[in-house]
């Protein structure tokens, strides 16, 4: 049987196929249209389906349309069209308001259609945004019962779901919700857009946050517009922040400053109003998951949403409850409910009890030897097939230079985890600096995550409970005093480090290549960072090589081929 889940209606377009209970393929349309999460978010298109994605996992499985029994799509039309019945400041005709969210709605029906045109004869189902999300971190998590917490920016009406999966019962029981306008997401979209960058840019302010300590006169401007109540309930002010209105004039009296333009400078204030945000972050989901914990007596958590995206909350509020087990799913944003919607229809609509089992990240599409040297002689490139590529790179790195590494099949979520890459020595501070100015071209407060061999991450890091989480970058521990001068460039400015933990089951060529890098410095880590430069993470050989060709990368590792940038290098090895 041959399920897939389709996600859309907001943005982070995506879609999954499952056979037989199990997932395939899943992949990002960005990753396709090189257009950052998909698609613009708009009233009038939340049919514009991500006919890429769909068209890759159909060829992945070898089938069409007409094979697939079931398909989900990722929200619930009926329950989204009651938002305009909540009170919030709106403009006509616009998100929130009636004629609005009946235009969205009626446009939402048209995915059924616009679906059986494409030869689709199976049964369609619109399944509720939450559940999507929790059944993506719980259907593909390694327990057989686990609390399930989501907290996003809205999923039709609600904006948290605190829940409980039981694999035999077939069901995720929705405990308690929080409703809009209070909203967690969007309140960081919105005092993202205030600090001068985009409603997308949460890793941005998140890194920011941790260079001053929290102000307490900031933070209590905060707390005037959010509310923190017990077992995870909180409120936000709709008339200072009005989500659904280019309207900053709330804020910018809020805390007497005007809204940060993207060419002005970062100022103390900037970075002060992030860490009270950070806080407050944290504070909530605390109070969110062991109001979990107390819920359901489970030692398990998953977690999944777009704030599930905030390494530091999920580490402080993990910590800081009962559970003893943590699993989010890597791509916890809405890309991610295209899986949760298949998960959904296979293990609740159709009742498949289906083993614990902990989903890949990489199910994206993957290119021969064939098809990649094909592409570089068709850009004119010199090149080397190598045996041992991970030997070669490993000597590179640790010669100081920044490498380009694309392998396999492509990572599913927004982290690259060492299928497509950039690469560079930890141990030299002076890189993390090239890798934002010369190659990323992004702000140097911005820091990096260290992939460690999973065996050595405790010589590194203070880890107080295990987490699979470690192995997608969802998480950060404090790094060990003793070996901070080891690996400057993968310190953050607090401490800590996002850490990627590899290991050799689940991707054998990346854990090879640090196994060769440790053997070379003793050092058993790199600094990790997406294959891109301002635009989604590269997808195929082509978008590799111009990415490669156009930023200051010193060499290309592509399957067993390595290419160096003549550009930097003239002449040598």
């Amino acid at each position: 049987m041959y399920i897939m889940g389709i996600n859309s209606v907001y943005h982070e377009s995506s879609a999954c196929l499952m056979k037989d209970g199990v997932v395939i393929a899943a992949v990002e349309e960005e990753r396709f249209n090189r257009k950052k999460h998909g698609k613009e978010l708009r009233l009038d298109n939340p049919h514009e389906l991500p006919l890429q994605s769909i068209s890759y996992c159909l060829k992945e499985a070898g089938i069409t349309l007409q094979n697939v029994d079931h398909i989900g799509y990722s929200i619930n039309p009926a329950r989204r069209l009651d938002t305009y019945k909540i009170k919030d400041y709106v403009d006509i005709d616009n998100w929130g308001s009636e004629g609005g969210e009946t235009e969205f709605y009626l446009n939402t029906l048209k995915v059924e259609e616009l679906i059986k045109e494409m030869g689709f004869c199976g049964e369609f189902h619109f399944i509720d945004h939450h559940i999507c999300h929790g059944a993506s971190a719980f259907f593909a998590s390694p327990y057989e019962e686990a609390a399930v917490v989501v907290i996003d920016g809205i999923g039709e009406t609600a904006t948290t779901l605190v829940g409980y999966g039981k694999r035999s019962d077939h069901q995720i029981v929705r405990l308690d919700e929080n409703l809009y306008p209070a909203s967690l997401g969007f309140l960081w979209e919105k005092l993202c857009m205030f600090l001068g960058f985009s409603e997308y840019d949460a890793c941005k302010v998140m890194g920011l946050s941790s260079y001053v300590a929290v102000d307490p006169l900031v933070l209590s401007q905060l707390r005037s517009c959010v509310a923190i109540g017990k077992h995870g309930k909180f409120t936000t002010d709709p008339e200072i922040l009005r989500y659904r209105q280019d309207d900053f004039t709330g804020l910018e009296k809020l805390f007497g400053i005007p809204r940060r333009q993207a060419e002005e400078p970062v100022t103390d204030i900037h970075t002060k109003i992030a860490a009270a945000l950070q806080a407050v972050t944290e504070e909530i989901l605390v109070s969110m998951v062991n109001h979990a914990y107390d819920l359901t007596g489970s030692t398990n958590l998953c977690m999944a949403g777009g704030v599930a995206l905030n390494c530091v909350a999920n580490g402080i509020a993990f910590h800081q409850s009962g559970f003893q087990n943590l699993y989010i799913q890597p791509a916890a944003n809405d890309a991610g409910t295209a899986m949760g919607a298949a998960y959904t229809l296979w293990n609740i609509h159709l009742a498949n009890y289906q083993p614990p089992q902990v989903t890949t990240a990489y199910l994206g599409p993957q290119f021969t030897d064939e098809a990649i040297e094909a592409t570089l002689v068709e850009y004119g490139l010199t090149f080397e097939k190598i045996t041992n590529i991970e030997e070669r790179v490993a000597q590179l790195l640790a010669d100081q230079n920044i490498v380009g590494w694309f392998q396999g099949r492509m990572e599913f979520g927004p982290r690259a985890l060492g299928n497509r890459s950039l690469l560079a020595d930890p141990r030299v501070l002076g890189n993390k600096e090239r890798m934002n100015r010369a190659v990323k071209k992004r702000e140097d407060f911005r820091p990096f995550a260290p992939s460690v061999l999973d065996e050595d991450a405790e010589q590194f890091f203070i880890i107080p409970k295990k987490s699979d989480v470690s192995d997608y970058m969802l998480i950060t521990y404090k790094v060990k005093s003793n070996v901070m001068d080891k690996i400057p460039a993968v310190v953050h400015v607090d401490g800590t480090s996002r850490i990627q933990t590899v290991k050799k089951s689940t991707n054998p060529r990346y854990y090879s290549l640090i196994e060769h890098f440790k053997g070379i410095t003793g050092v058993p880590m790199l600094l990790n960072t997406s294959f891109n430069d301002n635009e989604p993470i590269v997808c195929n050989p082509e978008g590799a090589i111009r990415t490669f060709l156009n930023a200051n990368i010193d060499y290309l590792a592509i399957g067993d081929y390595l290419i160096k940038n003549i550009s930097l290098h003239q002449g040598g090895a």
